[in-house]
């Protein structure tokens, strides 16, 4: 793992994360059943979908932007028992295992959540400076929860998750992406950066307008890399700059209902070729959604094979 995100001489393609431990904070960014979040957020559920929870309509708890400070409830990280997280790393071997620390609703979608989605939409339009200062709220709690997990476990990686993108564009104007949300992530990554850990950034949607930022700010990975963007030229501009995780099309290719195990394979195939070279490439589905049995035994095994194949044949 180390020597593919290092973009140093891998001996194989690594299938998902591998040789890897991945504990989550204390803390309620989602709730798995009705209720309210730790932002006091209030979220539905739905057994059957995928997901389950989901934000409930009407469930936002800031009901005007300009009142915001008034309105919201950052949580009080010094409040939170780590007993249970302490407990868990003491089992973990580190000369085996790298250890992911798992930050989930980024500040754009804690702003959507806290808001309302269109309420924010527009407020990025709009306010787009008062939406840059809830930004700066919700980072240095991001902040000052990422340090004290780094106190608990030593963190190897962090996990940093908010999704950017539509299935076509941006959620926003880059320009505005870049005035409100970019410099607060990169605070965030900083922050991660100074203890030694490695960025792992999760970011749904199409995102390339923004991948030269994203790099900028300190991205040291990409999850999950999804097809909607041009794979190809992102990894051949980009090379030996950030590690790709992903990209196997769960949208076109592993979802489709007549899909055979060979078309899957082919697939595998295809995604190693194009973005493993040089390392910087972790292999995967390009979303976590349910897979028939059979093509998820035929996509590991190909990773498997074809992944050790490749640096064999490509040094």
């Amino acid at each position: 793992m180390f020597r593919v995100i290092r973009h140093d001489k891998p001996g194989w393609v690594p299938d998902g994360y591998e040789a890897t431990c991945h504990f989550a904070p204390p803390i309620v960014e989602r709730t798995s059943a009705e209720g309210y979040d730790c932002f006091q957020c209030h979220w539905s559920l739905e057994p059957g979908a995928e997901g389950g929870s989901f934000p409930t309509h009407g469930g936002h708890p800031i009901k005007n932007l300009h009142k915001w400070r008034e309105e919201i409830r950052i949580p009080d990280i010094e409040k939170l028992d780590w007993s249970g997280v302490a407990n868990d790393n003491k089992s973990v071997n580190r000369d085996e295992n790298m250890v992911f620390g798992f930050f989930e609703m980024g500040l754009f979608e804690r702003s959507c959540l806290l808001l309302g989605m269109e309420n924010a939409l527009i407020g990025y339009m709009t306010d787009p400076e008062i939406m840059g200062d809830m930004a700066g709220a919700i980072a240095d709690y991001k902040i000052k929860l990422i340090e004290r997990f780094d106190d608990i476990c030593k963190l190897d990686i962090a996990w940093y998750g908010d999704d950017w993108g539509t299935q076509n564009a941006l959620f926003m104007p880059p320009e505005t992406w870049r005035r409100v949300i970019k410099p607060h992530t990169k605070r965030i990554f900083d922050a991660c950066h100074a203890r030694g850990m490695i960025i792992d950034l999760h970011s749904c949607g199409r995102i390339e307008e923004i991948f030269g930022d994203i790099i900028e700010i300190g991205a040291d990975m990409w999850n999950p890399c999804q097809p909607c963007n041009d794979l190809a030229a992102l990894k051949k501009k980009f090379i030996g700059k950030i590690t790709f995780i992903g990209g196997i099309d769960s949208q076109f290719v592993l979802t489709r209902p007549d899909l055979t195990t060979g078309e899957v394979r082919a697939e595998v195939r295809k995604k190693i070729d194009m973005m493993a070279s040089r390392g910087g490439y972790i292999a995967g589905p390009s979303h976590g959604v349910p897979y028939r049995q059979d093509i998820v035994d035929a996509m590991h095994d190909e990773i498997k094979t074809y992944g050790r194949a490749f640096y064999r044949q490509n040094v």
